[in-house]
């Protein structure tokens, strides 16, 4: 099915299961559909079931969403209890659609919670409380975690009770969008039909001599945690300096603490030293990164907190974060608090799922899962990316009962496809979003869109929002602790704002002399050595180079500062 015949059965208010294959457009196709329901005011929900895939859709995750969070099974007064949450009203009452991406590692079981909290907060005995759900993702992916006892048949999505009461329209996309054709498409597909050549297993061990860039660090895909681990230490160890050690620090019920650091990606000892490939493994937009964020540790800030440079040149500090458990008055049961990064030379299969890269180095010798092969070799866009140090039997193969399912959810959507009426859908599309409240009239949609552009722009700027604080003279560690923000940002604020009024008084924001004396000093002196790596093209000095001119003693929050008084 083509990505324009998929998105005019959405809009037409089906409750839909959109697939296909890595690359097939599935999230392109819920981004647009996401875009036209907000245009005409329709409350959307927009979920995923594991972090990173909801960072891609700028959602959050299902469990979050739906309240069920780590349950295993829900009562009644559970869902009462849940309904005297405020929060959890607003997100259940108002949704009129529902999408969750990546519904492949969504276990059946949460899948039929979530449709009995819906049920339970709209009032009605309708499939997901009689609103329309869209999933999406492919079956070839790894499947959802589950007990070890559990086989794949009791853990597929598609075998749960709320699968079958949903009667999803199934839209399989067949066009291709990751992938740039040839051999590593052909190589994809065959595996996913169970039945690959000798030509492509030959092309697969010729990609074992695939060769990069000197110089050029392609991260690497492992099957195990083990390998992963092995892997970053090698490079850890290899890098000069000493180690900084994070420890994470602790508190509340054994069991729950127990369950938060198996589901916390942030390690309990963190080693790095300045160098260190890193990966941050939570979302923080304030701060600048969301989970998934790769960068490079450069130094530590005053309070001993490791300095990133982002892979686009952003510096920012990460600072502690807290993960908890809590009961559902709101009251902390378990704790955990840690440096949100973990070392990123090398990563799981698992947790490479929804990244598109140019580049990987992968090994699947030790492939324990059906359908790992399939995920790491789907990341690529073309062979020519792809370095295969290994793989065994397994890592071709998928699992039998997502096989068997897939080849009849494309037999579903040709179904569909040759049934579609492209008058009657458009005509339901309008009698979908008055059903949900939502603006139909040409003129309105664009009165609307217009004053939501323009709210907008009116937004003031965080930057501006700081202003109003340094007019009032308050100090750098002030309007971090009003903010909430880290120094190092509303430093980043006083180099914009310095730029913007250049005839405001801004010297009670200079570094003491002696940090300004050697700041000059080490400006001098970069400038003078003038390597491409530490002068830029327009002629500034970056901080790395004068934090490494100083011996790493002046951190990077007063050599911002002092950069806007130096002499240059």
């Amino acid at each position: 099915m083509k990505q324009s015949a998929a998105l005019s059965i959405l809009k037409a208010g089906k409750s839909v299961f959109l697939t296909g294959s890595a690359g097939a457009g599935k999230t392109y196709v819920l981004n647009q559909y996401i875009k036209y329901l907000k245009e005409r005011k329709v409350p959307v929900a927009v979920t995923a079931s594991t972090g990173i895939a909801a960072t891609h859709m700028n959602g959050m995750t299902i469990h979050a969403w739906s309240g069920i969070g780590v349950r295993a099974q829900l009562s009644q007064s559970d869902l009462e209890f849940m309904k005297t949450k405020k929060y959890l009203r607003d997100k259940l009452e108002i949704a009129k659609v529902l999408i969750i991406d990546e519904i492949s590692m969504l276990h059946k079981t949460q899948l039929d919670m979530v449709n009995q909290v819906l049920k339970f907060f709209k009032g009605n005995d309708y499939p997901f409380g009689g609103i329309q759900v869209i999933f999406s993702g492919d079956f070839f992916q790894l499947p959802p975690i589950g007990l070890s006892t559990e086989n794949n048949r009791e853990k597929f999505a598609f075998m749960s009770k709320a699968w079958l009461e949903a009667k999803l329209a199934i839209c399989y996309l067949t066009e291709q969008h990751r992938q740039e054709g040839g051999e590593l498409d052909q190589i994809l597909n065959e595996i996913r039909s169970n039945t690959i050549s000798d030509a492509s297993l030959e092309l697969l061990k010729k990609a074992e001599n695939t060769k990069f860039e000197k110089g050029w660090e392609p991260p690497m895909l492992y099957s195990h945690n083990h390998d992963v681990n092995r892997t970053n230490n090698q490079h850890l160890r290899a890098l000069e300096g000493e180690i900084t050690t994070f420890e994470a620090t602790t508190k509340g019920n054994k069991k729950l603490l127990d369950l938060l650091k198996n589901s916390v990606r942030a390690e309990e000892q963190l080693y790095l030293k300045i160098g260190a490939k890193v990966m941050f493994v939570k979302n923080n937009y304030e701060h600048g990164y969301i989970n998934g964020t790769l960068g490079k540790v450069t130094g530590y800030s005053p309070e001993g907190f490791p300095n990133i440079e982002l892979t686009d040149g952003k510096q920012l500090v990460a600072e502690p974060n807290e993960w908890s458990i809590e009961d559902d008055m709101g009251k902390s049961l378990a704790a955990y608090k840690q440096i949100p990064i973990r070392l990123a030379w090398a990563i799981t299969v698992h947790k490479s799922q929804g990244m598109t890269l140019d580049y990987a180095q992968v090994d699947l010798s030790r492939t324990f899962e059906k359908g790992q092969g399939y995920v790491a070799l789907s990341r690529l866009k073309s062979l020519d990316g792809l370095q295969l140090t290994g793989f065994n039997s397994t890592a071709l193969k998928v699992d039998p009962l997502a096989f068997k399912a897939d080849k009849r959810f494309q037999e579903l959507s040709i179904e569909i496809e040759e049934k579609i009426d492209t008058a009657a859908l458009e005509k339901r599309a309008v009698s979908f979003i008055k059903h949900c409240g939502g603006l139909t009239d040409p003129e309105d949609i664009e009165r609307y869109n217009k004053q939501k552009k323009e709210k907008k722009q009116k937004k003031k700027a965080t930057h501006l929002i700081t202003k109003e604080l340094v007019d009032q003279n308050w100090s750098i560690q002030q309007i971090a602790a009003e903010r909430g923000l880290t120094e190092s940002t509303i430093t980043g604020h006083i180099a914009k704002l310095y730029d913007l009024f250049p005839t405001f008084d801004w010297s009670p924001y200079c570094p003491p002399a002696a940090i300004l004396s050697r700041v000059q000093a080490a400006y001098e002196a970069v400038l003078a050595e003038n390597k491409p790596d530490d002068v830029r093209p327009d002629g500034s000095v970056s901080s790395k180079a004068l934090y490494s001119a100083m011996n790493q003693e002046v951190g990077y929050t007063e050599i911002k500062l002092a950069l806007l008084f130096v002499h240059k």
